[in-house]
């Protein structure tokens, strides 16, 4: 009985002196704060040359070590021994910060005390010179918390504060600060933490608790935590609390109810073969655990995005140490670049609508085949690429395929016959004349066919390379197109000769200016019967060969002309009867619009001038100009 009470009191005792890692490995120095090196190595060399600032604001996200930077900070600048920006902590001004009973630090959360009253017994508190040390530091916790009232209260106080005070505001939310506050600090941008960086600290920690951990568990954790050490060192904790004094990777996942990287791993290898019935299967599985779609639909879209930074020199962007960089680099060199693309783009789809959608494993099991679709798609690719470069072709297959490689063959090489056994006895198939060369394609023989053995990837780098188009993937209900795979056998330079003749094939009109000028009113009759808003721009247009040039006043009848401009070149070619292409050229010139009546007299005498009998209707109707 007394060994057992014994046990229970030591038991008692070890909890009682429990302290979370948070805590118990706190930065003390400058040099043990993790992953800001940019703004310890401006505070120390501030600190070391004596130009401190009367106000501070350290910003960035959480458990990234603003408090703690301002503790040490409030320790630094009034230790009595300096060493290169650093506290010595052999003073008496550091071993009483050191043990909670200095007087020169001050904190205060401005979570709870955010209003007027607040500030102003702040500012009372400021006024009182420090009884050791030089400097009375305050530091204001979640300032973005206080009012406006209490920061318009602050504004003066935070100006010009007395020699002996320096503040150090702390924040997560710099954006909610007013202006006037924040033209008072000197501002540092605090970053998150990096997964190397974290796995870093983390494996420092766990060789002080006697504690073995795997690269993996230590990176699912850094992972895990999103930047904030603090967020991991209590992952931490809480994987020791579960695994004892051994971390693998299994079961901190499982500790941390995080999918594992395996089921990523599989889950993209799946898909990549195309299988979507397995890659469902992992997916129920998956949400048997008690994992929501959005989480797997996330993590795998994540996955994804680091391998196709694997895959090239942005590797660097893969937040992953150790073994498991590797890892990504093996599946992403199995990978295609499109089909990584196309699943992110289908992923990032899913998530998206995931929230809104009423059946959620419906949508993502969608994606999911979807991906295995292009999975699918490119192993069929690749499978036929394969089989045309070296498996031998029968007459079964296709008689056109047959034809198509015999055309492509290279006229100097000798060909391999390949006696092929003829089916049952039936019509021979008519040999199809190529366009191309003038020598008709052999008939096959009655008992063999003869066909050009495909070239292998030596041979034909051997020769000269002729243009070989890639081939199409057919499906059961498809057919081949005898024309289509003739053409395709074209070498680059007749296609190009083709192309050059397609293009000498816009006819002009030798007389099309004279046709034109015989034909101009008629054109603009034409033209102001079917488009009267815009027939103003052809009264004075102008013919130079086969171009129409008129010039606008404004960029809207511009736009207009040109979005008419083919049923206008038809109206002129039908009018003047012309045989060949009109273009239209149309120049905007807004002074044109100077010419135009502007007062109302000047109005009257261009109505009066396009029709004269205007003047005999005001005298009959007894109008006048007004």
């Amino acid at each position: 009985m007394s060994i057992f009470i014994r046990n229970i009191y030591y038991l008692c005792r070890v909890m009682e002196n429990f302290v979370v890692s948070a805590r118990k490995y706190r930065p003390a120095t400058f040099a043990s704060v993790v992953g800001q090196r940019h703004i310890t190595s401006t505070l120390k060399n501030a600190i070391e040359r004596g130009q401190l600032a009367h106000a501070y604001l350290f910003c960035g996200p959480r458990g990234v070590g603003k408090t703690t930077c301002a503790r040490i900070f409030a320790k630094a600048i009034n230790c009595l021994n300096p060493q290169s920006g650093e506290a010595c902590n052999e003073c008496e001004s550091c071993r009483s910060f050191n043990e909670g009973r200095s007087l020169n630090v001050h904190e205060l959360d401005a979570a709870s005390n955010n209003s007027v009253d607040d500030i102003r017994n702040l500012i009372e508190q400021v006024r009182i010179i420090p009884q050791q040390g030089r400097y009375s530091v305050f530091v204001i916790d979640e300032v973005h918390m206080l009012s406006s009232a209490a920061f318009n209260a602050f504004l003066k106080t935070l100006e010009e504060p007395p020699q002996h005070a320096i503040f150090v505001l702390a924040t997560t939310e710099k954006h909610k600060i007013i202006p006037t506050i924040l033209s008072r600090c000197q501002i540092y941008d605090f970053n998150r933490i990096r997964v190397e960086d974290g796995v870093e600290y983390l494996r420092y920690i766990a060789t002080k608790e006697g504690v073995e951990a795997d690269d993996e568990a230590l990176n699912l954790i850094a992972h895990k935590a999103d930047g904030g050490m603090r967020d991991a060192l209590s992952m931490f904790d809480k994987a020791v609390s579960f695994c004892g004094a051994k971390l693998n990777y299994k079961d901190v996942a499982s500790t941390l109810n995080v999918l594992d990287y395996d089921t990523y791993f599989k889950a993209t290898d799946l898909l990549l073969a195309g299988n979507y019935v397995d890659a469902l299967m992992l997916f129920d599985e998956v949400l048997s655990k008690g994992f929501s779609p959005q989480v797997f639909v996330s993590g795998l879209n994540a996955h994804m995005r680091d391998l196709l930074m694997a895959k090239g020199p942005a590797v660097s962007l893969v937040e992953f140490t150790g073994t498991l960089v590797e890892r990504y680099k093996a599946q992403a060199a199995a990978c295609d670049e499109i089909f990584l693309f196309n699943s992110i783009a289908l992923l990032t789809e899913a998530d998206g609508k995931i929230r809104q959608s009423s059946n959620q494993r419906l949508l993502v099991e969608l994606g999911l085949m979807k991906i295995a679709g292009l999975g699918q798609k490119k192993n069929d690719e690749v499978g036929l690429l394969e089989a045309a470069a070296f498996a031998p072709l029968t007459y079964a297959t296709d008689f056109a395929l047959a034809e198509f490689i015999t055309a492509a063959s290279v006229p100097e090489s000798q060909p391999q016959q390949v006696a092929v056994p003829q089916p049952a006895p039936q019509p021979a198939p008519q040999p199809v004349q190529q366009s191309v060369t003038p020598q008709p394609v052999p008939q096959p023989a009655p008992q063999s066919v003869a066909i050009e053995a495909p070239k292998t990837v030596v041979e034909e780098s051997a020769e000269a390379k002729p243009t070989v188009r890639r081939a199409q993937r057919r499906t059961p209900s498809s057919s081949v197109s005898i024309r289509g795979l003739m053409n395709s056998s074209l070498t680059a330079t007749e296609q190009a000769e083709q192309d050059a003749a397609r293009a000498e094939e816009v006819i002009i009109d030798p007389s099309c200016q004279e046709k034109i000028s015989l034909k101009r009113d008629d054109i603009v009759e034409r033209i102001k019967r079917e488009r009267p808003r815009i027939s103003v721009a052809f009264l004075n247009f102008k013919v130079e060969g086969n171009v129409v040039k008129m010039a606008v006043p404004s960029r809207e009848l511009h736009d207009e002309i040109m979005y008419e401009k083919a049923d206008l070149q038809r109206i002129i070619a039908e009018v003047g009867n012309i045989n060949g292409l009109v273009e239209i050229e149309v120049e905007v010139n807004e002074e044109i619009k100077a010419s135009r009546p502007i007062t109302l007299e000047d109005r009257l005498k261009h109505l009066i001038a396009k029709n004269e009998r205007l003047v005999q209707m005001l005298d009959v109707l007894k109008l006048d100009a007004e």
